[in-house]
C-alpha cells in the first residue's frame, strides 16, 4: 500500500512509514499491530511495566495508556472526517491527558483489555468504511489528513511505540 504525502501532516510521517512497511492493508495492519502489542507486552513484571528507560520519560503502563488515548482521539477524527464534519478537530496534548490519566491506579492487565477493546472498536469502525468514505479529507488542529491515513497512522502509531520500547524498555 502507498499513501500520498498529501493526506498527511509531517507529524504523522513517522506512524505512516512504519505502518507501510508491513506491507498490509488498513485492516490487516490494525490486526497485525494489536497482535504485535500483545506479543511484545503481554507479559511484563511488575518492574518492567513501570520501568521508564530516562528520568521524565513515560513507563510501559503510562505509554500503553498513551496509545489508548491516542487510539480514540484519531478514530473519532475518523469518524467525524467519515461524515463530512467540515469543522477543524482540535489537537490533544498527550502530556495533559497523561497527568490526569490516573495509570497508577490501572492494573496492567487492565490497560491491555482496554486496548484491545478500542483497537477492536476501531477495527469495526475502518469495517464500516467504503472506499469513497477512506478518501475523505478533513482538518485536524489546521492540517488536512484524509480517513485512509488515519488509518494507516493508528497502526503505525502503536508500531512506533513498540519499537521504542524493545530498543530502550526491555
Amino acid at each position: 500500500m502507498t499513501l500520498p504525502t498529501n493526506e498527511y501532516p509531517n507529524y504523522a510521517k513517522p506512524y505512516v512509514d512504519a505502518a507501510l512497511k508491513t506491507d498490509k492493508n488498513i485492516l490487516d495492519n490494525l490486526q497485525f499491530s494489536l497482535n504485535e502489542l500483545f506479543e511484545v507486552l503481554g507479559d511484563l513484571s511488575v518492574e518492567k511495566q513501570n520501568h521508564a528507560y530516562a528520568n521524565g520519560k513515560w513507563t510501559i503502563k503510562e505509554l500503553i495508556q498513551h496509545i489508548i488515548d491516542s487510539e480514540r482521539v484519531f478514530a473519532y477524527r475518523a469518524f467525524r472526517i467519515s461524515r463530512n464534519d467540515k469543522e477543524n478537530l482540535l489537537g490533544f496534548d498527550e502530556n495533559e491527558f497523561m497527568n490526569n490519566a490516573n495509570v497508577e491506579n490501572i492494573a496492567y492487565i487492565d490497560l491491555l483489555k482496554e486496548f484491545s477493546q478500542v483497537r477492536k472498536s476501531t477495527i469495526t469502525l475502518y469495517k464500516s468504511f467504503s472506499e469513497e468514505m477512506l478518501l475523505k479529507i478533513g482538518t485536524a488542529s489546521e492540517q488536512t489528513i484524509s480517513v485512509r491515513a488515519l488509518g494507516v497512522l493508528l497502526s503505525g502509531h502503536v508500531l512506533h511505540h513498540l519499537n521504542i520500547i524493545k530498543e530502550r524498555y526491555l
